[in-house]
């Protein structure tokens, strides 16, 4: 069992891991969800605290966009799978996610979502 940590906001990939409040986790095995997501909202922004959370939610990958170096090297060193530099759609970044498709700084907008980021 995997469990995915994804900083969110709205529809979309929090842009910085340091000013995200709210954090959706996914469990999923063999390229298939399993359960509901999870949403949890953050008092305050806060790396230190997200990074904790990933330690004690036994979080094994995160996708996220900008991330800090100390806090990528943390969860890197607590054997998080990271990827970061991540634009789109949080729905689509966990398909492709469990699907095993997703890379490292892959910007996954469509001519709809376009409007609504600039």
């Amino acid at each position: 069992m995997r469990k995915l940590l994804i900083p969110i906001q709205g529809d979309y990939v929090a842009p910085r891991f340091d000013l995200a409040t709210e954090i959706l986790i996914v469990r999923f095995e063999n390229h298939t969800l399993v359960g509901e997501p999870k949403t949890i909202i953050m008092e305050r922004p806060s790396e230190e605290g997200l990074c904790q959370m990933a330690v004690e939610e036994n979080i094994t990958d995160m996708v996220c966009g900008g991330i800090e170096e100390l806090h990528y090297n943390f969860l890197v060193w607590k054997k998080v799978h990271v990827l970061d530099g991540v634009i789109g759609e949080w729905q689509t970044v966990i398909d492709k996610t469990i699907a095993g498709t997703l890379s490292q700084g892959e910007i996954l907008i469509n001519r709809d979502s376009e409007q609504v980021l600039s």
